[in-house]
């Protein structure tokens, strides 16, 4: 019976990350997009979490389409904005949309869960695709080193 108590008692710390917390790529990107402070709290979340899928999708682009950007890190602190405000897009659709009558409250939370990590994945394929262009096309080239000029 103790046990039981002890385990109702647990404090489930919450993670809480801040920009002292973020690289100097993802901090750049946040003032240069303008991002507002009510969506950087949720844009650092997403950028601690999704580090190992952009940095598969890193080491999966050419040299070339490397070479569009300085680093990882940029490359990582874009897919984290893409993400974040895409994951808010969607969230927001989904707010107003109705579970259909054939779905139990269940299979529409799975529902959403598999769609939005659909939303996800779909923008590093974006992000990827966006840097093979980017590598023949100067000007497109131009905007992604824009945003990480010092």
């Amino acid at each position: 019976m103790s046990d039981i108590k002890n385990q109702e008692e647990q404090i489930v710390e919450e993670v809480t990350y801040t920009l002292d917390d973020c690289s100097p790529e993802l901090i750049q990107v946040i003032k240069y997009e303008e991002v507002p402070v009510e969506l950087q709290d949720m844009l650092i979340n997403v950028y601690k979490a999704s580090e190992p899928t952009s940095h598969e999708a890193w080491n999966l682009l050419p040299a070339s389409a490397q070479n569009v950007l300085d680093n990882f890190a940029q490359f990582h602190a874009l897919i984290a904005l893409s993400q974040s405000y895409s994951g808010v897009d969607f969230l927001s659709e989904m707010q107003e949309s109705e579970k259909p009558s054939d779905m139990s409250d269940e299979e529409f939370t799975d529902y959403k869960a598999v769609m939005l990590d659909k939303v996800l994945h779909n923008c590093v394929k974006d992000m990827c695709k966006q840097l093979k262009k980017a590598r023949q096309n100067p000007p497109m080239k131009r905007e992604f080193q824009e945003i990480f000029k010092k």
